[in-house]
């Protein structure tokens, strides 16, 4: 699709390298869901991120997540105004369309749990009232890998939240060589806005006319389905899981120019779907095994139509 090239193109005069990323980023857009990105620090997720904000142009909020972070610092907070002697409502960054969460497993589970409705409803209690987000709402996270000190395990329910986890790699020599030779002339800042809000949600409802056979959504649930059979999973997918993946092959499928989803844009979304939604034995851990590992083996093994 076109608006999806140029809105690659021109966020690929910031960052350089990581496809999986920025391909990533666009499916989440596309059909709106939460994306939680992990890897070391210096590996542009912020940047990334920043960046997608202005070329799409949506409204844009950062939390900086840090262990003094208190729930109303996000979701908001009912103020007394002494000068008028009445209530008013403090909305919080959270009334926004795309929310980085940065570093997010650096702040404890009450804080990571404020965006548990925000997430799943599109909605927010304040002082029990409701109020409703703007659409589209999409929280983009990035976390450091969760061995470094200072950082905490995402409750399994925010995890499930997240349609998709990328894990980050370092960029390849070449890329950052690339890297070093923009650091020297300067950083693209002139970036400009390719879509609008109205494109996205546009493309948003014709992603969700995609078609695709029950003989695949059939294929969607033996994966899922193998993951809660599989002797080295303590727990295999949630139905979220099975949601996201039938979403994300769609998105996936819209991104190439297809009216319909084929085998191969499940089988390249089903990693990142489920990576965070599968939770590994002690055995297994002990091998040396990780969720990606067995993801793949399930994916040999499942039948494809």
């Amino acid at each position: 699709m076109q608006i999806i090239q140029a809105l690659k193109n021109e966020v690929k005069r910031v960052i350089v390298g990581q496809e999986d990323m920025l391909d990533a980023i666009i499916v989440a857009l596309l059909s709106e869901g939460h994306i939680l990105l992990e890897g070391m620090p210096g590996l542009a997720k912020t940047t990334t991120i920043k960046t997608f904000a202005h070329v799409v142009g949506l409204k844009f909020q950062r939390v900086q997540f840090t262990p003094d972070l208190l729930p109303s610092d996000i979701i908001g907070a009912n103020i007394y105004n002494p000068a008028e002697s009445r209530f008013y409502i403090r909305r919080g960054p959270i009334f926004t369309n795309l929310l980085l969460a940065d570093e997010i497993n650096r702040a404890p589970a009450k804080v990571q749990s404020a965006l548990l409705e925000a997430m799943q409803e599109r909605q927010v209690t304040i002082d029990k009232e409701s109020y409703r987000l703007d659409e589209p709402f999409v929280v983009m996270a990035t976390q450091n890998p969760i061995e470094q000190e200072g950082t905490y395990n995402l409750p399994e329910a925010q995890l499930d939240r997240f349609m998709m986890k990328i894990v980050l790699t370092y960029n390849t020599k070449d890329e950052e060589f690339e890297i070093l030779n923009r650091s020297e002339k300067g950083f693209a800042t002139d970036f400009a806005q390719v879509i609008t809000k109205e494109d996205l949600l546009q493309a948003k409802e014709q992603v969700s006319k995609i078609f695709i056979d029950d003989a695949l959504k059939r294929y969607i649930l033996d994966i899922i389905f193998a993951t809660r059979k599989h002797p080295d999973l303590f727990y295999g997918s949630s139905p979220r899981g099975s949601i996201d993946l039938l979403k994300a092959a769609k998105a996936k499928a819209y991104m190439r120019g297809s009216d319909f989803v084929t085998p191969r844009d499940i089988l390249e979304m089903a990693k990142p779907v489920l990576r965070h939604r599968v939770i590994l034995s002690y055995e297994a851990k002990a091998s040396g095994k990780d969720s990606d590992k067995i993801l793949d083996e399930i994916l040999t093994k499942v039948p494809m139509p």
